[in-house]
């Protein structure tokens, strides 16, 4: 046999051993970020703006309502919005929808109830009154967790907050409380700010309802549904078309068009219902007009959206009695006696 030649300085120490490659290292995908919630960025916004609305009216704009009542307001919206939290999460065996522990939940939760507070307060006049401006916000937060019904399989509050308290205040207080007055948005400016202030509010709503409330079918319906109840009442009755028509040039109704009725909660979320929500809103203006009724506005929303929560308990109570199993003929009827 012939010997295999090994190189010299070479050793042999035994049997060749195969290394085998490390295996690699997987490595973590990394998962897509997750979108923000639009609710919670309109509540937000919607929450910044009225909040730095407010600061510049008490600032520089006029506002007549004494500068302590919206931080009283937004106080008392707080707890009585924890104070239904509690009371919900225990009648009905449930987790509480935030986490006291957690300042981010807390302040996610308390958006809806800082924006109503800011809205009656800032929208009711009561002189030198403050308990019916506490009134109005306790009002609209009691409203928003008492009047609720069955909408796409859940319970869910149907009438607006804000528009809601005002309204209630405005008639249980009829005789010394009334709408802000209009002049307060701009008292202390000179007119070429306030055609800024209108364009700024116009500009900034539409954008908010755009991207992320998406309510322009809402504006469109309400806004189209307004021009033709003017032109209407012109016809009819021989109002003054312009001054029917003035209104929608104003900051008041500005400030309507873009952050009340288009309350994201309380209205409908396909194109063609919003379409259908904001023309109802200005046909019911309309005939509130024709009978003189004052502070139409907040009348007609309310009526509207009580009308939508009322055709909701109508659908869900028609759809329970339809589903409710019928008795065979000849079946015996079993009762309570039969049993024993």
């Amino acid at each position: 046999m012939t010997k295999a030649l090994v190189p010299p300085g070479s050793e042999i120490a035994g049997p060749a051993t195969v290394q085998q490659a490390p295996a690699p290292v997987a490595r973590p995908v990394a998962s897509a970020p997750v979108p923000p919630d639009p609710r919670y960025l309109a509540l937000r916004n919607f929450a910044m703006s009225i909040s730095v609305f407010n600061v510049l009216g008490y600032t520089l704009l006029g506002f007549e309502q004494p500068w302590l009542w919206p931080i009283l307001c937004v106080l008392t919206a707080y707890a009585t919005e924890i104070g239904f939290e509690f009371l919900g999460g225990w009648a009905q065996q449930r987790p509480l929808r935030f986490d006291p522990r957690n300042p981010r939940s807390v302040y996610e939760f308390l958006l809806p109830a800082h924006i109503t507070a800011l809205a009656v307060n800032m929208l009711v006049y009561a002189n030198n009154q403050l308990l019916p401006v506490l009134f109005g916000v306790v009002v609209g937060i009691t409203a928003k967790n008492v009047l609720q019904a069955p909408i796409n399989g859940r319970m869910r509050h149907f009438m607006n907050p804000s528009n809601f308290g005002i309204t209630v205040t405005l008639v249980a207080f009829s005789s010394f409380v009334s709408i802000a007055p209009p002049y307060q948005f701009s008292e202390n400016v000179n007119a070429f700010y306030r055609i800024g202030i209108v364009l700024v509010i116009a500009m900034a709503g539409t954008v908010l309802n755009a991207s992320l409330t998406r309510k322009i079918p809402l504006l469109l319906g309400w806004l189209g549904g307004f021009v033709i109840q003017a032109v209407l009442r012109y016809w009819i009755y021989d109002v003054a078309l312009n001054s029917a028509l003035a209104v929608m040039s104003g900051i008041a109704f500005i400030l309507f068009t873009n952050y009340m009725i288009s309350d994201p909660g309380t209205t409908p979320s396909k194109a063609r219902p919003q379409f259908m929500f904001g023309s109802a809103v200005a046909m019911v203006y309309g005939v509130l007009m024709a009978f003189n009724v004052v502070y139409t506005l907040f009348f007609s929303v309310t009526l509207v959206c009580g009308l939508r929560g009322a055709g909701w308990w109508v659908v869900h109570l028609a759809r329970k009695r339809s589903h409710r199993p019928t008795r065979q003929a000849g079946t015996p009827r079993v009762t309570e006696g039969s049993l024993q």
